[in-house]
């Protein structure tokens, strides 16, 4: 076997809930891995429960890297990560670990392998020249606007989400095209060897049932008084506070929205969010699928064979 500088990056991907803690826990102890989180959430600071966040106790006996970078009201994107997570992949490397990127959020992964289109983050100062008029106008006009030069990206963009409709306009500034065209072309793949994708799966079945325990397990840990510490420091407006389970108790906080129909409201939105990682993900030919019906453990063995078969 060859020295362990020369072990592969494994990319532990999989839908939300299906198990990708466990199995990296367990690969990490086993492998002398560190654990870099691909989330788009767990980079958001004092957001801990509705995250999933590993524990201090998961995080005192495996490395965690990308964990709690920014305040909920910064900016943080897939640029970002892409940079931050390629200069974690070289320390590890030089301590001679095993690099795991752990996660489920497709855009980050692939923002990390593939790389994202030159220019992406707009020319300087365009963000905040869009944020002040959507204060001052409303984000519905940028919306207008961007239905007037992109009315595919338009449609598929809500009137509220700021955010997106800011990027999108920033995508037009930066490459002069409209961001539909753009997007059609940007998510070349690169089949790196150094990469070893490998996905967890469950029968949907499975994966619902856990969807909900999990959720349950959430609003059990104290997840409303999380979500009410947030809305004491920050603006409902917040970027992240759209993401699930935020955006839902922020509902039920603040629009009176009544809780068991909140949380069912939740459940599903979850089980379609897993349902459309899958389908992302089911488009990457890279991808070594693993059951996760055997257990963690069978799990892991197929993984160690798959790393010991890229070394050879």
């Amino acid at each position: 076997m060859q020295s362990k500088s020369t072990q592969p990056v494994v990319i532990l991907l999989g839908p939300t809930a299906v198990g990708k803690t466990a199995v990296s826990l367990i690969l990490a102890e086993r492998l002398g891995g560190e654990i870099i989180a691909a989330d788009a959430l767990q980079v958001y600071k004092h957001m801990d429960i509705g995250t999933g966040k590993p524990t201090l106790r998961e995080r005192g006996e495996v490395p965690h890297h990308l964990l709690d970078l920014v305040e909920p009201n910064e900016p943080f994107n897939a640029g970002d990560f892409s940079r931050l997570a390629r200069a974690k992949l070289e320390e590890i490397r030089e301590r001679k670990g095993l690099p795991l990127i752990v996660g489920g959020c497709g855009l980050y992964i692939r923002a990390l392998v593939d790389g994202l289109f030159l220019g992406s983050s707009g020319p300087p100062g365009v963000r905040q020249r869009y944020q002040q008029e959507a204060k001052e106008l409303g984000g519905e006009v940028l919306h207008q606007r961007l239905a007037s030069i992109d009315p595919f990206s338009a449609c598929k963009i809500q009137p509220h989400d700021t955010f997106r409709i800011i990027r999108a306009l920033e995508i037009c500034e930066a490459t002069g095209k409209r961001p539909s065209e753009v997007r059609g072309v940007q998510w070349a793949r690169r089949y790196d060897p150094s990469f070893l994708f490998v996905g967890l799966w469950r029968p949907k079945p499975s994966l619902y049932r856990l969807i909900e325990e999990r959720i349950d397990f959430m609003i059990e840990a104290g997840f409303l008084a999380e979500v009410r510490s947030l809305l004491a420091r920050f603006s409902a407006e917040c970027k992240p506070f759209q993401g699930l389970g935020y955006k839902h108790m922020i509902d039920h906080l603040n629009r009176g929205c009544e809780f068991e129909k909140t949380v069912s409201l939740w459940k599903r939105d979850t089980r379609h969010y897993a349902k459309r990682q899958l389908t992302w993900f089911s488009k990457d030919d890279r991808i070594v699928w693993i059951p996760l019906e055997d257990g963690e453990t069978e799990a892991c063995r197929r993984i160690q064979a798959l790393i010991q078969a890229k070394m050879a």
